[in-house]
């Protein structure tokens, strides 16, 4: 009996327990959770428009700044629901129908010049065949947004303008192929972001070469022992020739004002399935 009392004397001077402090969210602009999340006390936009921007963020965030009720929600299926996934799937419900209404291209735009086109996921390929050469333009629309877009357009953009369109800017590879030969001439292009935009300049490209490769033909993977010749430090006039090169192939200016249209499409796309996919994950169908 006194040793009962003397546990419960001790147990009433005990101090309560505490919770363990909360880690603090990383200040860092590259935190993934972070980006999804809005500013504090501002209302998350209805949509995340590709082409149009959308309440100070061109993606919308699919966190809400309030969490659920942990509570549990049985639907038969063995798996956790709770109050917060409805809520969830309800809002991404909503944001599906608002991009499907802003889609510009309901099937993906085609590239002039007799280019045939090949979608595998994310990456893109086209093909054209001229006079014993094949030539492939290869793009992945993972990555493809400049991450500047949001920060400028807040910085920069006046209330009464018009938010500016976002595009989709990929990496692309050339390859040309010649029947007879065992190698694959590759060169490694890209957009430069002071060029992107610019209408009106037909002398200057909106694209450059960072990269020139020989590669063996048929290989799936590149062979990092093969010489690598940066365009950085190289010869203008040879520069000029290698352009020259690629325009007489269909990959000139107008080209790539007609990737950039195409590959904008499929990430739009790609977008929207995603918002498909995770509404049918959270939903457990």
């Amino acid at each position: 009996m006194l040793l009962a009392r003397a546990l419960r004397a001790a147990a009433a001077l005990r101090p309560p327990l505490r919770p363990p402090p909360r880690r603090p969210l990383s200040s860092s602009s590259s935190s993934p959770l972070r980006a999804l999340l809005p500013p504090p006390g501002a209302a998350p936009p209805l949509a995340r428009s590709l082409w149009h921007l959308g309440g100070g963020g061109w993606r919308t965030a699919l966190l809400r700044p309030r969490r659920g009720s942990a509570g549990g929600v049985s639907c038969g299926c063995g798996g956790l629901h709770t109050e917060g996934d409805k809520a969830f799937a309800q809002f991404l419900t909503d944001e599906i129908k608002e991009e499907k209404k802003i889609q510009k291209h309901k099937s993906l735009p085609k590239v002039s010049g007799g280019w045939e086109l090949e979608v595998h996921g994310t990456e893109a390929k086209l093909v054209r065949k001229v006079a014993g050469e094949k030539i492939t333009v290869t793009f992945n629309i993972n990555n493809s947004i400049p991450p500047s877009a949001e920060e400028e357009t807040q910085e920069e953009q006046k209330p009464d303008e018009q938010e500016p369109d976002l595009t989709s800017t990929p990496n692309f590879v050339v390859e040309v192929i010649k029947d007879d030969t065992k190698q694959t001439l590759v060169l490694d292009c890209h957009y430069p972001e002071d060029e992107v935009g610019h209408e009106g300049e037909e002398e200057s490209d909106i694209f450059t070469i960072r990269e020139v490769s020989f590669q063996p033909t048929g290989e799936s993977e590149w062979k990092d022992t093969n010489y690598t010749l940066n365009t950085d430090s190289l010869d203008w006039a040879l520069y000029d020739h290698l352009m020259d090169f690629l325009a007489d192939r269909g990959v000139d200016n107008t080209f790539a004002d007609e990737l950039i249209e195409l590959s904008t499409a499929l990430e739009h796309q790609e977008y929207i399935k995603f918002l498909e996919d995770l509404k049918s994950f959270v939903k457990c169908q």
